[in-house]
């Protein structure tokens, strides 16, 4: 249960991320709920795994999903370029916090 609910607070990561960017320095008030939403149920969702995880692999693998779904999501709409390159790269997080599960 630990590591799902890391999957899933990694996730809203990506979410609060994303909203923050939309926020327009918390100055639009949607994206801004969003944010504060997300944020609130990801820092739970971590401290919630942080219980029976060690702190170093679930912080890393709340990291690698929230960024690489961040960057991988900006890719998709056009908010950032995509590249060969970055496309392995981003894999290469997604392989390396698969690695953190199967190591433990």
């Amino acid at each position: 249960m630990p590591w799902i609910v890391l999957i899933l607070s990694g996730i809203l990561e990506a979410v609060w991320a994303t909203a923050l960017g939309r926020s327009g320095g918390l100055s639009r008030p949607v994206p801004s709920l969003v944010f504060a939403l997300a944020l609130v149920a990801s820092m739970g969702g971590l401290a919630y795994a942080m219980r029976t995880l060690p702190t170093g692999t679930a912080y890393a693998v709340w990291v690698g999903i929230g960024a690489s779904l961040t960057v991988g999501y900006a890719m998709v709409t056009g908010a950032e370029a995509a590249s060969v390159l970055r496309i392995a790269l981003i894999l290469g997080i997604v392989g390396c916090v698969v690695g953190l599960k199967l190591a433990r």
